[in-house]
């Protein structure tokens, strides 16, 4: 079992920056891979970044490549999201989700393959 808890949104100007934080529960956080999605107002979840269980490799959508960074501090147990040159399409309620280490990538983007939840940070970007 595993809790996660996000972290760190907030209000910016277009242009900015914040760092979002995952905590999670449980002594095998190593073991799973973490992602970002969002979701804004009348719109669906849409995936915004993954990182693997061991921090070695990261997919990110199109819409934040070169722009946002997913990490993650296993000794932390923490995961992170820093988001640079926020744009007001950026604006959603961001949310971390866990997944078993053994997901494949082509699946690290689909909300069904993801065993846990936080309950959402919301990110107001301003024009």
């Amino acid at each position: 079992q595993v809790q996660l808890v996000e972290s760190g949104g907030g209000l910016v100007q277009a242009g900015g920056s914040l760092r979002l934080s995952c905590a999670a529960s449980g002594r095998t956080f190593s073991s799973y891979a973490m992602c970002w999605f969002r979701q804004a107002p009348g719109q669906e979840r849409e995936f915004v970044a993954a990182i693997s269980w061991s921090g070695g490799s990261t997919y990110y959508a199109d819409s934040v490549k070169g722009r946002f960074t997913i990490s993650r501090d296993n000794a932390k147990n923490t995961v992170y999201l820093q988001m640079n040159s926020l744009k007001p399409e950026d604006t959603a309620v961001y949310y971390c989700a866990a997944a078993w280490k053994t997901i494949t990538i082509a699946n690290m983007s689909i909300r069904r393959f993801y065993d846990y939840w936080g309950q959402g940070t919301q990110v107001t970007v301003s024009s």
